[in-house]
């Protein structure tokens, strides 16, 4: 672990990556502490006030403070997000270990399912379930949870189908220990790396997902100061105060970067071979 984490630092877009990660995971933790302004409180005399000294990023169409509630909306969007992401992925590596230990007729059953849900696209995916399920931030992030865990499964089953060739399998097999010792104890740990890189990219799809649903009116509901719904409410007033809408834009766009950078620089530190 040590050593990975080396040599991400030593890769341009790991140091960027981690930089980033930090500073989100401060607002998440401190930003109702850092924030200069309750997120809720109202001022109509200072309705869409420029930023300036007073507002750094400026007010909203209710006088409320942008920056407050950019720091106070990330401690409900990316612990979300991440936690939908791995909640998935964990899911979906289980499913896609198993699929790739029994084989057969079992694994074509199992790949033919995955491949139908695959077929839906995410967006078109998690709205139909937040739809079923009702609108909510908890049921929003449970609808991306079950949109990621069939494209990590697929991907888990690329990589456990080799590992199921090795010999430690074989040897689990030969002692006659039981499926799913074998899945947990023997395979999916030898696919984890893979498996964080691929969730970690898929994290920046996710804020990007729960932020367009909480916009279309099915994830965080009013008053929360979520990134999307800050959009979603400020669409209306973009030609008269574009940074009500500019500011939370700009959040989701570096948090999507920093786990793009960060998956990114994970690859290269837990592939050594593959560095130069």
């Amino acid at each position: 672990m040590t050593d990975a984490l080396h040599r991400l630092l030593r890769t341009p877009q790991g140091v960027l990556g981690l930089g980033l990660l930090a500073v989100l995971v401060l607002a998440c933790l401190l930003g109702r502490s850092l924030a200069p302004y309750s997120p809720e409180a109202m001022d109509f005399a200072g309705r869409f006030a420029p930023p300036g000294a007073r507002h750094w990023f400026g007010a909203d169409q209710l006088g409320r403070d942008v920056l407050s509630r950019l720091l106070v909306g990330a401690s409900s969007t990316i612990p979300l997000a991440v936690a939908a992401t791995f909640s998935g992925a964990l899911v979906g590596a289980c499913v896609g270990t198993l699929s790739a230990y029994l084989g057969g007729r079992w694994d074509e059953a199992i790949t033919r399912t995955i491949d139908a849900v695959m077929a839906i696209p995410h967006l078109l995916l998690a709205l139909i379930l937040v739809s079923t399920l009702g609108k909510g931030s908890t049921n929003a992030a449970l609808a991306i949870a079950i949109s990621v865990a069939p494209s990590m499964a697929r991907v888990t089953r690329s990589v456990a189908l080799s590992v199921r060739q090795q010999d430690y399998v074989k040897a689990a097999i030969a002692r006659g220990e039981g499926a799913g010792w074998i899945v947990l104890r023997e395979m999916l740990p030898n696919v984890a790396a893979p498996l964080i890189i691929e969730a970690t990219i898929r994290v920046a799809f996710a804020v990007m997902l729960f932020a367009t649903l909480s916009f279309l009116g099915l994830g965080a509901q009013p008053p929360a100061s979520e990134w999307g719904l800050m959009i979603s409410e400020a669409r209306r007033f973009m030609h008269q105060a574009p940074w009500i809408l500019v500011a939370p834009a700009l959040a989701i766009a570096t948090t999507a970067i920093c786990f793009n950078l960060l998956g990114d620089g994970l690859r290269d530190a837990l592939n050594p071979r593959d560095e130069r």
